[in-house]
């Protein structure tokens, strides 16, 4: 696996994630061959950033099993197995498959005594490889879409992950998806650090311990940054961040300027790169540089 992993993540949704993550993609390209993955696949919203339209798409496929029904002895073992409800025994002992919920993990096809099991196949979303050029900067965006409706996000993390790493390039900066549940774990896995995006808000600082929390468990070391810095008091904030032993690195003031390039989907970077904002952004590409090397 590539050794320069950076992921940008943060417990909360709408922190200002994505639009770390895409004004950092930029600065970096300007040194490393970047592959940038947008592993927020019930909503990613890099390439809008971006101003850039999806492309090659591939299909993300799982495992669907079908019953052939003159095999099976009616054991029970296949709902047995399957932790997702996917596999409905009915009253008189036959299994039904309901799709929706089928994650694709296998059991129930290693788990029939009769191999009554039949592999099938469904699509579940997609992956997307684009090449971003911006103002003399290049670099490749992969990106995950889990289709409506879809129950289970890591198969599709994990299948736009795997594309993204194995994308030539020498720097891999990993958009993740808010929260800290596995898909967001798996997302990170792997990565030598971590930035951490919160905001002066009680939803904030409650997520952003949980995030802690998780970095810490995984071993990642991890740096915070404060966005939207000045819209509320910052104190216990700072203290949760140095009870589990990282610092804030960066405190972005609420700005009208990101507004507006967040609207024009032109990072500040681009859009005003003279502005304090942007030097900001710059400062901090410089210590993860830094921090990679």
């Amino acid at each position: 696996m590539a050794s320069r992993i950076l992921a940008i993540s943060g417990g909360k949704g709408g922190t200002g994630k994505s639009t770390v993550a895409v004004n950092l993609a930029i600065l970096l390209a300007e040194n490393y061959d970047l592959v940038m993955a947008d592993l927020d696949v019930e909503d990613p919203n890099d390439h809008i950033l971006l101003g850039v339209q999806l492309q090659n798409e591939k299909p993300i496929n799982i495992m669907l099993p079908f019953v052939r029904y003159d095999d099976c002895i009616k054991c029970g073992v296949c709902g047995e197995v399957c932790d997702t409800g996917a596999m409905l025994i009915s009253p008189n002992g036959l299994p039904y498959v309901i799709p929706r919920l089928c994650s694709g993990c296998m059991s129930c096809y290693f788990a029939c005594p009769t191999k009554a099991i039949v592999r099938g196949e469904r699509t579940i979303g997609y992956t997307y490889e684009t090449l971003v050029q911006l103002d003399g900067r290049s670099f490749r965006l992969v990106t995950g879409v889990l289709r409506e409706g879809e129950e289970h996000t890591p198969p599709a993390v994990i299948a736009a992950k795997e594309r993204a790493l194995l994308t030539d390039g020498d720097f891999y900066l990993i958009d993740t998806s808010a929260g800290t549940s596995n898909s967001v774990a798996t997302a990170m896995d792997g990565s030598k650090l971590v930035l951490a995006v919160t905001e002066p808000t009680p939803l904030g600082l409650h997520d952003l311990e949980l995030i802690l929390q998780l970095t810490s468990k995984m071993g990642i070391e991890t740096w915070v940054i404060m966005n939207r810095s000045g819209l509320g008091p910052e104190d216990e904030h700072d203290r949760v961040v140095r009870n589990y032993g990282s610092r804030i690195v960066a405190r972005i003031p609420y700005s009208k300027r990101i507004v507006e390039s967040y609207v024009k989907g032109r990072p500040i970077v681009l859009l005003d790169p003279s502005s304090k904002e942007a030097s900001m952004f710059r400062e901090l590409a410089s210590m993860v540089k830094e921090v990679m090397e």
